[in-house]
Parts: structure tokens; sequence; C-alpha cells
């Protein structure tokens, strides 16, 4: 037997000796973290299935509610919307508040609306994008009648180049400065609108018209 062959048994023998070692040690650990992974795997698979099966049913509730709104069942709608708020899936349950409160102003209740706007708001646990949808539904509510200062704080951070209400933020405040008799900030905000290339032809359209009343009145302003 060579030199090599004999330190290849020999090195064999070693690791044979230290595996052995490892595993009469801590052979029952290493069982019990493989049951541990193992299971841990599966209950995540079968919370993922109850997750997608709640979210298929909180759907189902969600489009039959809208379905009944479509429909003119008020009451109907707005009571399956509040069942799906108070127990239906998370994502869901946030939608119904949301089309609950559309329904609202729809209706007329505008203070209702306002408030149920105003909870999705301020839920922490809601996603961003929900949240800043309830703050602009809420201002284009209170737009003819809160002052510009209330819907400035309430659109905080909205009017930023870079977020996705820019044109929406822009279009409250330049309406609610309209209003106020704030004709030169009412002119510079609509002129933001225009010039984005962004922004909704539906918002620009709307902006145009403002814009051209806008004009004459600011002529007639002293310097």
């Amino acid at each position: 037997m060579s030199d090599d062959s004999l330190f290849r048994e020999i090195d064999e023998e070693v690791r044979r000796d230290k595996i052995v070692s490892i595993w009469t040690r801590f052979g029952n650990l290493i069982l019990a973290v493989c049951f541990l992974v193992i299971a841990g795997v599966g209950g995540y698979k079968a919370w993922q299935y109850w997750d997608a099966k709640q979210a298929e049913e909180a759907g189902m509730r969600w489009y039959g509610a809208v379905r009944l709104a479509e429909q003119g069942k008020d009451a109907e709608a707005d009571k399956a919307f509040n069942d799906i708020a108070a127990t239906g899936h998370k994502g869901y349950a946030l939608l119904a508040r949301l089309s609950q409160a559309a329904q609202l102003a729809q209706d007329g209740k505008r203070e209702e609306a306002i408030a149920l706007y105003d909870q999705v708001a301020a839920d922490n646990a809601a996603d961003e994008s929900l949240r800043e949808l309830a703050r602009v539904r809420a201002a284009y509510l209170l737009v003819d009648t809160a002052s510009v200062a209330d819907l400035t704080k309430r659109l905080e951070g909205m009017d930023d180049a870079k977020s996705s209400w820019r044109h929406a933020t822009r279009e409250i405040l330049a309406l609610a400065n309209f209003r106020e008799g704030q004709l030169k900030r009412a002119a510079e905000l609509a002129t933001e609108i225009l010039a984005d290339p962004a922004t909704p032809a539906g918002m620009r359209a709307r902006t145009q018209l403002v814009s051209a009343h806008l004009q004459p009145l600011l002529q007639q302003q002293p310097d």
C-alpha cells in the first residue's frame, strides 16, 4: 500500500469517527430541527391556502355588494359592505370601506362619507396607496367648503412631483384657492397641471376651462 493510500484511509476513518461523534451528540437535535422545518413549511403552505380561500370568498362578497349598489339597493349594499369591513379579508375589508364611502357620497351623505374616508386614511395598518386614495376622495368632497389651509394639511406631501396623486392634489387646491379669491395661486396651480405631461386628459380639459375663466379675473385685479 502506498503512503498516499494509507493517508487517504486514515483521513476517511477520521471523518467517519467525527460524523459518528457528531450524530451521537446532536442526532436528536438534528432530527428535531428537520421536523420543525418540515412542519413550518407545511404550516406555511396551509396558511397560504387558507388565506387564498379567505381572499376569494371576500372578493365574491365584495363583488356582490358592488352589484347591489349598482342595482340601487343601497340599504342592502351598505349592510354588505359593513359585514365585509367587519369580518372580511383585510384587503377587501378596506375596499369595502372605500366602496361604502363612495356610495354614501353618491347618496348625498357627505359627512358620513368623509368620516369613513378619514377612518381609512388614519389606519396605519392599511396599504399606503389606499390611505392616500381616501385622503384625496375626502378632499374632493370638502373642496367646496373646507379652507385652503385645511385642505393643504389634509393633502400634505401629495403634491410632490413624484407623487401619483399630484394632479388631483393640485386640482383640489386650485379650486379651493379660486373659491377663496386667491386667484394668483389658483392660476399657478392650474399652470402646473397643464404643464405636466402626465396630467389625465379629463383633468386637463377641466383645468383649461378654469384657467380660461381665471385670466380675465386676474387682469381685473390690481397689481
